[in-house]
Formats: structure tokens, sequence, C-alpha cells
């Protein structure tokens, strides 16, 4: 005899067991249904999922808007070598925020600063990479220097001197040592349009940064829409692995009264938890919906 499947009568009538009744009823037909309801779980219940969302969330942003550079050169020593592998944050530009001083910076060649300089053939490896966006193409030519003034700013640098920006003389303990400031190319005063930026190389006498483009359609500033993104990871080999911030120099007093960008390095959380917060709702409405038949 199937169980359940008798009313509980005494009069020995059977009736069909009543599976298809929604919750809402008496206790009793909560029972006849075989279903208990779900019961909703609070918000602290909820609040681990909701922050696990939100850090996966926040995770595939920053992988998917950050890419990996080769260093083919040694204008940057010694803070990169020559086959470094650096990180650079992409995501930054995306929310308008222009590079700040002191920043390393990654930038699509302004005008044809490369020219003449030899393009090396990528292996397998790297043509994959290329293709998921890990690596730059083989096409793009780009280049890598520190931003050391940016729109607005007045800098110059005369020869036995310090760079100057904004009438504040650097401290540059970065420049690689035995190098001058400047003395092999001094320039300025300068000042530097909105939308353009001023860079130069750590390693000051093996570096053809803006000094030596003066000449060109840029004048040796770069635009601000041709910068890729902020190096912030030496990432391989893992035995130089370092951040690269932005040296103490560039933050003295009276330098410059900008926001610093700081300001946005919490945007790949924020997204990841405004992803977060609908997924969760959504999750909670159906576990409750369907526990009442809505």
């Amino acid at each position: 005899m199937a169980v359940g499947a008798r009313s509980g009568r005494d009069d020995g009538e059977e009736r069909p067991a009543d599976a298809g009744h929604i919750a809402g009823g008496a206790a009793g037909d909560d029972a006849e249904d075989g279903a208990e309801a779900q019961p909703q779980r609070s918000f602290w219940k909820e609040l681990p999922l909701l922050i696990g969302i939100a850090l996966l969330l926040a995770l595939l942003i920053k992988t998917f808007l950050v890419q990996a550079f080769s260093i083919p050169s040694d204008s940057m020593q010694n803070t990169l070598q020559r086959g470094d592998r650096v990180l650079v944050d992409k995501l930054t530009p995306w929310f308008g925020s222009e590079p700040e001083r002191g920043e390393v910076v990654v930038f699509h060649d302004p005008a044809n600063w490369l020219a003449g300089e030899p393009t090396p053939e990528p292996n397998l490896f790297q043509q994959v990479l290329s293709k998921i966006g890990l690596m730059p193409s083989a096409d793009e030519k780009d280049l890598i220097k520190r931003t050391i003034a940016i729109g607005g700013d007045t800098v110059e640098c005369k020869k036995g001197g310090p760079v100057v920006v904004n009438g504040k003389p650097l401290d540059e303990p970065y420049i690689f040592p035995g190098n001058t400031p400047c003395d092999d190319a001094p320039f300025g005063p300068l000042k530097v349009p909105e939308g353009k930026i001023w860079v130069m190389g750590d390693h000051r006498q093996n570096s053809q940064d803006s000094r030596y483009h003066m000449q060109d359609s840029t004048q040796g500033f770069v635009p601000v829409d041709k910068v890729v993104g902020r190096a912030v990871v030496i990432a391989w080999p893992v035995t130089r692995w370092s951040t690269l911030p932005v040296p103490d120099t560039f933050d003295q007093p009276g330098i410059g009264n900008q926001a610093p960008a700081k300001a946005l390095s919490a945007a790949p959380a924020a997204l990841g938890l405004a992803g977060a917060v609908p997924l969760v709702l959504w999750r909670r409405r159906r576990l409750t919906g369907g526990t009442t038949g809505r």
C-alpha cells in the first residue's frame, strides 16, 4: 500500500494527495505537501556570500584590465631592468583619472619616437598571450617612462641642477647611479599643456625621453589619451618582485593641488560590490519566491 496516499479518514475512502498545493494554507496542508518552506536567510548570513562575490568580481575585473609588458631597454634602470615584466593597471584611465607625477606609465608612441628601433619577433607563447590581452601585440609600439610633470605644471632642469616642478626641486634617488638629472639635455622652463604629460627615464643618460623630442609635433609632451596605464608591479622575475610606488619627492607641499590617484584605487572593489548586490538579491528572491509560488 502506498504510504501517504490516504487522507487519514477511517471511512476507507481514498482521495488523491494534494501534491499541487502551494504554501500559505494551514499547517496541516504544509505537512501534506511533503516539502517544507525554506526559511529566509538573514542579512548577516548572506553577507559572506556578498563579500565573496564582490571579491571574485573585483579579481576578474583586475585580471582583464591589467596587462603585462616586457621591458626591452635600459632606459628605466635601476628601477626596471631589461627583461623585467611589469603589470600595468589599465583600469584607472577608464575612470577619467590622468597620470600623476612620479608614476611609471606605459604609453603608445606619440610621434614616432621609436623610429629605427628594432621590433623583436614574438615567439609562439608571446603570440598566444597577446591574443588574450596579457601581452601587447607585436604591432604595438609602446614606451615606459616616469611622469615628471602633468598638465598645468611648469618644469625645468638647468645643467648642474635638479629637475624643478612648479618651483620645487626634486630629490630623485631613483635615477641611475652616476647619472645627473639632466646635464646631457637641459631644458625649460616649459609649461605643460592640459591633457599632456612630460616624461623622463630613470637612466637619464640612456633615455630618449621628452627632452629629445621637443622638435617633434608633440614638442616632447605625451598626450594623456596615449597612456595605456600605470605600471604598478614588477611581476617577473620573481626575485625582483616589488611594487612601483610614487616617490615621496612628488608629495612635497606646494608641488600641486590635485587629488591623488589613490582615491580611485578602490574602484575594482567598488565595481565588484556593485555587481554582487544584484546577484545576492536575485538569489534571495529566488529562494523565497520558490516557496510562495509567486
